[in-house]
């Protein structure tokens, strides 16, 4: 009986333990959404390339990038119940490594065509947008896995701050310390938002 005892309490430090790293606090998100360097601002997006609503939302996160001048910081949070996203974000990050204007151009062609996108053709779309921008795509894009280990980072990031839906979206910023980011819950809202967290 002790010896049952003595392992349900072990167990239970184990668990409370794994729930206290699992889920961040408002301290440790501020630490962890900040701007670029060299940016007081930035949108940052946790999306999900199989997402219709990150569809919807990307290229309004665009436009108030281009408008305020603003880096829009995009985080991939593949979800499991779409079945090409993950491998869609690998082949991003890809792209990524050419430029990081190649990858999001991806990201734009992937959204846009998302309804035509199985995971049977996806290859095959990469494919031919890489011929279109005359860049190669081998085969194997990731044979090493670090793409891969890349989009695994970014979910657990969003993991370990608590994301639970796409796109989730913040405007951060290092100006004012005692609101150092707001989550966009209303995208109707954005510009809204940028304005205040510029003052």
């Amino acid at each position: 009986m002790k010896v049952l005892a003595k392992h349900g309490v072990a167990i239970l430090a184990l668990l409370l333990a794994v729930a206290t790293v699992a889920v961040a606090g408002p301290a440790d998100i501020a630490n962890t959404l900040r701007p670029p360097k060299g940016a007081s601002l930035a949108i940052v997006v946790f999306e999900d390339l199989e997402c219709p609503m990150c569809a919807q939302v990307s290229p309004l996160l665009d436009r108030a990038g281009a408008q305020y001048n603003i880096p829009v910081v995009r985080h991939d949070y593949p979800l499991p119940k779409h079945a090409w996203s993950y491998n869609a974000a690998v082949m991003a990050r890809y792209f990524d490594t050419h430029s990081q204007k190649l990858g999001d151009e991806f990201r734009a062609q992937v959204f846009a065509h998302q309804m035509e996108i199985t995971p049977g053709n996806l290859h095959g779309f990469a494919q031919r947008f890489a011929n279109e921008h005359k860049v190669d795509l081998p085969f194997m894009i990731d044979p090493q896995g670090k793409l891969a280990a890349e989009v695994n980072a970014d979910r657990d990031l969003g993991n370990r701050i608590g994301i639970n839906h796409t796109p989730t979206v913040y405007v951060v910023s290092n100006k004012n310390p005692s609101q150092p980011y707001v989550e966009v819950t209303d995208t109707s809202q954005l510009f809204q938002t940028i304005d205040r967290m510029r003052q």
